[in-house]
């Protein structure tokens, strides 16, 4: 009995295991499109016909430092030569400045010469007008002399921890504030009570004061004829030591003085001196009073003149 051919199976062959997955296989295959494969196979390209990175960094590096060395050989060219005229302009200020200041030395000694030469004519002329004795007392009341006597000594200072106080104005017209800090207005109370006390001199920190001098403030300072004062303010009196210190202490300025010290801290003390010498003042403005001539009234220059128009009207 002849032999059967196999018999040929109809059904398809097993697919593979991942068909279903083609596009995540396609992905993986081929990671880089066209675009990326182009783009790295011409850098590649172009990396073996030029120069290594390196290389390149290398010469980028020299360049930069080739500039930079060149800059400041250049800067520092430029200072050499500017260098002298900058040390000429320096010694031509420097000269000027020391001219200016002898000038102003040979001005200040001018200024000294010419006020002792109107302090002993301001004498000379005291003696003149009356006797000695009461030229003597002019000058001691106008300040234009030195004097010496017993008197007092009254220290005035800011409290220990004084501040400016918080709205720029320390201490109002109308009372006080806590700053602690000694005013114009304190002062001027100060000194005139010692007047009122009887001294017949005073000095404000060595500064002889006259019957023109002004006690002003200028900021947290107090001036006094326009010079500046710093604390603590030493006043020095001339008069009967012990009955000018009980008077000035039981006087309204002296207790003004007292709630000063009660009250804000300011810090004050006195004391009776058997000899204090106050200076002369340094300058004394003599002023004179004249009588104005006497002028002709309204009434009478009205009179005195011609209406012009009516005199015209009249002869026309």
């Amino acid at each position: 009995m002849p032999q059967q051919p196999p018999v040929r199976s109809s059904r398809t062959p097993p697919s593979r295991p991942d068909a279903s997955m083609s596009l995540l296989t396609n992905v993986m295959d081929h990671s880089l499109d066209d675009g990326y494969a182009e783009a790295a196979a011409r850098k590649k390209a172009a990396g073996e016909g030029g120069l290594p990175k390196t290389l390149r960094a290398k010469l980028g590096l020299a360049a930069g430092l080739v500039l930079a060395a060149l800059v400041v050989t250049v800067g520092a060219a430029q200072a050499r030569v500017a260098a002298p005229v900058v040390a000429k302009e320096r010694e031509e200020l420097i000269d000027r400045i020391d001219r200016e200041t002898d000038a102003a030395d040979t001005l200040e000694d001018s200024v000294d010469k010419l006020r002792d030469d109107v302090s002993a004519r301001q004498r000379e002329a005291l003696k003149k007008s009356g006797g000695d004795d009461q030229a003597e007392l002019v000058g001691i009341l106008a300040g234009a002399t030195e004097v010496h006597g017993p008197g007092v000594k009254l220290v005035v200072d800011d409290a220990e921890e004084a501040s400016t106080g918080a709205d720029g104005d320390p201490r109002e017209t109308s009372g006080f504030s806590d700053t602690g800090r000694v005013r114009d207005r304190d002062m001027q109370r100060v000194i005139n009570g010692l007047w009122e006390s009887g001294a017949e001199a005073v000095s404000i920190n060595g500064q002889r004061l006259t019957a023109l001098s002004a006690i002003r403030a200028a900021g947290d300072a107090i001036l006094v004829d326009n010079k500046p004062l710093v604390p603590p303010y030493t006043v020095l009196a001339v008069g009967d030591g012990r009955q000018l210190s009980t008077r000035f202490q039981d006087s309204a300025d002296g207790l003004y003085l007292h709630a000063l010290q009660e009250n804000y801290g300011i810090r004050t003390s006195i004391s009776v001196q058997d000899d204090l010498r106050l200076p002369a003042a340094p300058s004394v403005i003599v002023r004179t009073a004249q009588p104005q001539p006497a002028q002709p009234s309204a009434a009478q220059s009205n009179t005195a003149q011609p209406n012009t128009e009516t005199s015209e009207k009249g002869t026309s």
